[in-house]
């Protein structure tokens, strides 16, 4: 546990605890900074993300389709800690750690597309914190619950505050019926506490199943920022697509009983200035294929 650092987002706890207004900003750079311009901007401080159709091109993304299915048929890499399966239909849920694994998936990480806008909305260099390829299979891919990824982030790996941002890529057709991604508009500006005590090596089952209840944020706690919203956001979106959000956001999608498969890219930059501690509500960090330790700057590759 870490008892150096203030703590302004405490979880894991005992009983419930009461929502924790953000106090750390969403955007850090501006206008100037990079490509999304200052409505981009205003609008992502808002609502916590940004969409955006065609972000590759159709040969880019073919090539990291490949990738992908290279991946899942690694007989080698099937036994490996990166891969994790489903809990049901035991196909392949996530590889982690694929920027490392893979000279495509390394080039997209250092791709201005992806980093640059990283940099902009986080005020900084940045770094990969984690890195995988989510396979949410037909008839058999499961859910991923309501989270928030700094929660976790926060309480597991020590990431002291919500200067992160993640990236999904559709690599498939990312349909409403498929289990395409949810978010909460404005979630982000609250911190949701979540109840439980962190087991050891819990990620052996939290990233495997929808049933672990450490880590998820109480029912009445969702609904209330739900209502707050209006509603609920759902990301679709062809190949090459992707939606940036904010680390604090409120997000989860449904599973996959449709005949069609979905794939995206994940990608998460964390700032340089954010570089993990300790953890804050765990006995120990999780393994660096989820969450690295290496806090190099991601290279700047030539503008586009």
């Amino acid at each position: 546990m870490n008892a150096t650092l203030t703590d302004h987002y405490p979880t894991r706890l005992l009983a419930p605890g009461p929502v924790v207004p953000r106090t750390h900003p969403t955007v850090w750079g501006g206008a100037d900074d990079g490509p999304l311009t200052a409505a981009e901007l205003a609008a992502f401080d808002g609502s916590g993300y940004h969409a955006e159709q065609a972000l590759l091109g159709p040969e880019e993304v073919r090539a990291l389709q490949a990738e992908a299915r290279r991946l899942t048929a690694d007989p080698a890499l099937r036994g490996d800690e990166r891969t994790v399966v489903e809990e049901k239909s035991q196909e392949v849920r996530s590889v982690f750690e694929v920027h490392r694994l893979s000279p495509a998936f390394a080039r997209l990480a250092a791709d201005p597309r992806l980093a640059g806008r990283a940099r902009q909305l986080l005020g900084s260099e940045v770094y990969v914190h984690q890195s995988r390829v989510n396979y949410k299979p037909g008839f058999g891919g499961g859910p991923f619950y309501w989270h928030s990824d700094f929660e976790t982030w926060h309480a597991e790996d020590g990431m002291p505050a919500p200067r992160a941002v993640s990236v999904s890529l559709a690599l498939t057709e990312n349909h409403p019926f498929n289990g395409s991604l949810m978010i909460i508009p404005g979630s982000h500006r609250s911190f949701v506490p979540c109840v439980g005590r962190t087991p050891p090596d819990h990620h052996l089952n939290s990233l495997r199943t929808h049933s672990v209840a450490v880590g998820m944020p109480e029912q009445e706690a969702v609904t209330a920022l739900a209502e707050q919203a209006g509603g609920i956001e759902q990301f679709t979106g062809g190949p090459g697509s992707a939606t940036f959000f904010d680390s604090n956001c409120m997000h989860g999608s449904n599973g996959n009983i449709t005949p069609y498969p979905r794939s995206n890219v994940f990608l998460v930059f964390n700032s340089v200035d954010n570089t993990l501690t300790a953890p804050f509500g765990a006995p120990a960090p999780r393994p660096a294929h989820i969450a690295s330790r290496d806090f190099t700057p991601v290279a700047r590759d030539a503008e586009r």
